[in-house]
């Protein structure tokens, strides 16, 4: 647990490309020790002395002894994530939502300020206006096409953090992570970017500017559908000092006998606060056997991801081509106005999701949807099966209509999550369902 406490986690194989730490990294066994992960299923670590602990919830030494704060099996999958994505630190948590909500937290209280880009998942735009409102947070939503005077505009003296997503869910923006790095920097912000469809393959948002990345790991990571769980990782370097505008990271903080977080753990002081400020209070660990489930889906994420991305490329071409099909909105489409912008920064591919509309409008789109056989309806994206979803009923539907175009939600679109099957049998599936409608 060592990364727990200054951001030096046992990352010797650094120099290894991306494809074999998502196998090697993480976890590395000992002489006679299990060649896998092991799943530690277990509350608690027993202790030979009453000082040892003390010591430990003083943080004063390295270890484990309660899985709300850290746990063997959470750990190895974090350093893994972490050295994939570049980052000195990583915190995994229940879910996607708590780790933006989180990593929010974790820099503003009630007061304070963020600017977020207008394009962010339905769920989270919901958790900034509704729920974080309620803590007492504003947000000034721009849009994720904004010049960096509009992103210099929207930032205000209690502004603590730019926030987006570098691929939107769903309208499939490619964020300029340079451009939005630059104007937070300017004013001693970080940004903080939701790397969730890309993965950590396909994008390395850290080496662009970002400073903090999190994920859905009950997407791509996880890739089966089988478990729920968020993390956030630390680029590290970021000075909370000279910044002027974090406390929380720069003045004592009484509940740990005044320990200055930028002081004490200069190496990885957010991943560190993150860790025994927010989720000791909070509650939201990521559970073990979750971990435990990820870190093995990890395992196969670049294949994963070439397949993703490469299905999703000729599903594209043959929607886009198809009498019954309005549009299609997929960033490798060499006519997207977002294509170039993936070539930079996603050079391996534009991930599994597209989005497309039927002629026709909302109710034709209703009959393709329900005459697909091989695709399903499910409240779910980023998996190895593929599945459509109507969002505006869907996932965006507690958003107003306004709220919705904003997010790049037209009534019509059909998100596609387009799974590792044969893409033969993909097309066919679509092409039936599209000639269902008259």
């Amino acid at each position: 647990m060592e990364h727990m406490f200054n951001g030096e986690g046992d990352f010797e194989m650094n120099h290894w490309k991306i494809e074999t730490k998502a196998v090697q990294s993480g976890y590395v066994p000992g002489n006679g020790d299990p060649r896998v992960l092991p799943l530690y299923q277990s509350t608690t670590y027993k202790y030979d002395d009453a000082q040892s602990v003390a010591d430990l919830f003083d943080l004063k030494r390295e270890g484990f002894f309660y899985s709300r704060l850290a746990n063997p099996t959470v750990d190895a999958f974090e350093r893994k994530i972490a050295d994939m994505e570049g980052g000195v630190a990583a915190v995994a948590l229940s879910s996607g939502q708590t780790a933006n909500a989180m990593a929010l937290l974790n820099l503003a209280e009630s007061g304070d300020h963020i600017v977020a880009v207008s394009s962010l998942y339905g769920g989270t735009v919901s958790l900034f206006t509704n729920t974080l409102k309620k803590c007492g947070l504003t947000f000034t939503f721009i849009s994720p096409e904004a010049t960096g005077e509009e992103i210099r505009a929207a930032i205000r003296p209690n502004t603590k953090a730019l926030f987006a997503e570098v691929l939107a869910n769903p309208a499939l923006v490619v964020l300029d992570i340079e451009r939005f790095a630059a104007a937070a920097h300017e004013f001693g912000l970080p940004l903080i970017v939701d790397n969730t469809f890309p993965t950590p393959f396909l994008c390395n948002p850290l080496a662009w500017g970002a400073d903090i990345v999190t994920h859905s790991t009950t997407k791509y990571l996880d890739g089966h559908a089988s478990s729920v769980g968020g993390i956030v990782v630390e680029k590290g370097g970021f000075d909370w000092a000279a910044s002027g505008r974090f406390p929380g990271f720069t003045e004592p903080d009484p509940s740990y006998h005044g320990l200055v977080y930028a002081k004490n753990f200069a190496a990885a002081p957010f991943s560190v606060k993150l860790r025994v400020q927010m989720v000791r209070d909070y509650g939201v660990p990521a559970a073990p056997f979750n971990a435990y489930l990820t870190n093995m889906g990890t395992e196969t994420l670049a294949l994963r991801m070439e397949r993703h991305s490469s299905n999703a490329l000729k599903l594209a071409e043959f929607l886009k081509k198809h009498p019954k099909v309005g549009w299609v909105n997929y960033p490798g489409l060499e006519e997207n106005p977002h294509h170039a912008a993936q070539l930079k920064y996603m050079p391996r591919g534009a991930s599994g999701v597209l989005c497309f509309g039927v002629k026709g409008g909302k109710a034709a789109g209703e009959i393709v949807m329900n005459a697909l056989k091989l695709a399903a309806i499910v409240v779910h994206v980023a998996d190895v099966r593929t599945c459509v979803l109507h969002p505006a009923s869907m996932t965006h539907r507690q958003l107003s209509e306004a709220e919705q175009i904003a997010a790049g939600v037209s009534p019509d679109l059909i998100r596609v999550s387009v799974g590792i099957e044969h893409i033969d049998d993909i097309i066919a599936d679509f092409d039936q369902a599209l000639n269902q409608v008259r």
